[in-house]
């Protein structure tokens, strides 16, 4: 009959029988009479847990949660603040004052003129063509007259549209906020004309009919060279008829430039 040999397991490597019941393996605490881990409840060692092991958490752990609640709280104020904004915009612009662009992008036109608008510039597009037939017109036909080196061009086209002129009578009730009256009354180029002169006798042609509009009467609000410019070239000029306030426009041009501003790019 074989001699019992010691369970590998309790065994140690160096051949040493094992100690751990000696030295009070916790796993036999529980035969060795200690009856205290025996009466501590689950939740009590959940609640250790609890406590114990947020502080053993590293370093970075903690770091990255303070900065979590540090974007939080920031979000928290610029939300309020958002909130603030919104109602400030909905109580200077009630929903039935906004502009809303339509699917073409242009928020321009989708406000059209009111009713008391619209027959304001109807009734001014009558008094514009009355004004031009009889007085600017007639005006501009005898400084014509004056230098037959020169000539008014397109003058079929002398008055703008009446859709044109509420176009942008629109624009500056909806985005400068100006009254129909005023709006109408700074339509600039609601009539307008075009000398065409000799390239070699542009410069003393242009400076000459600037004083014969003088002459005639009319008052110059402003002058502006374009030749240096990339696409329009020649030289705009506004003038206002000062017994009716009326505003018209002058543009001095050479042949070319003329054509260049019809048929170009």
């Amino acid at each position: 009959m074989g001699v019992d040999l010691p369970d590998e397991a309790d065994e140690s490597p160096d051949g040493n029988a094992d100690r751990r019941d000696e030295k009070g393996d916790s796993r036999h605490a529980g035969r060795s009479g200690n009856t205290e881990a025996e009466t501590r409840s689950r939740q009590d060692c959940y609640d250790d847990l609890r406590t114990t092991v947020p502080a053993q958490e590293p370093t970075t752990a903690r770091r990255i949660t303070a900065e979590e609640q540090a974007a939080a709280e920031k979000w928290d104020k610029e939300a309020e603040k958002s909130r603030w904004m919104w109602s400030e915009y909905e109580r200077k612009w009630p929903p039935e004052e906004r502009v809303v662009a339509d699917s073409s992008g242009d928020a321009r036109r989708s406000r059209p003129l009111s009713f008391e608008a619209n027959s304001r510039v109807e009734a001014a597009c009558d008094r514009i063509a009355e004004l031009e037939e009889k007085k600017i017109t007639p005006a501009m036909r005898a400084i014509e007259s004056q230098d037959p080196d020169r000539r008014l061009v397109g003058l079929e086209h002398c008055r703008k549209g009446r859709e044109r002129v509420k176009e942008k009578v629109q624009d500056a009730i909806n985005l400068l906020r100006r009254s129909p009256d005023q709006a109408i009354s700074r339509v600039p180029d609601a009539i307008r004309y075009t000398f065409q002169y000799r390239e070699t006798q542009y410069t003393q042609g242009v400076l000459t009919d600037i004083g014969r509009l003088r002459e005639q009467g009319f008052e110059l609000n402003s002058l502006w060279n374009a030749w240096s410019k990339d696409q329009y070239k020649g030289i705009n000029s506004q003038w206002i008829d000062p017994d009716s306030g009326q505003r018209f426009e002058v543009q001095f041009h050479t042949r070319i430039s003329f054509e260049a501003k019809w048929f170009g790019p």
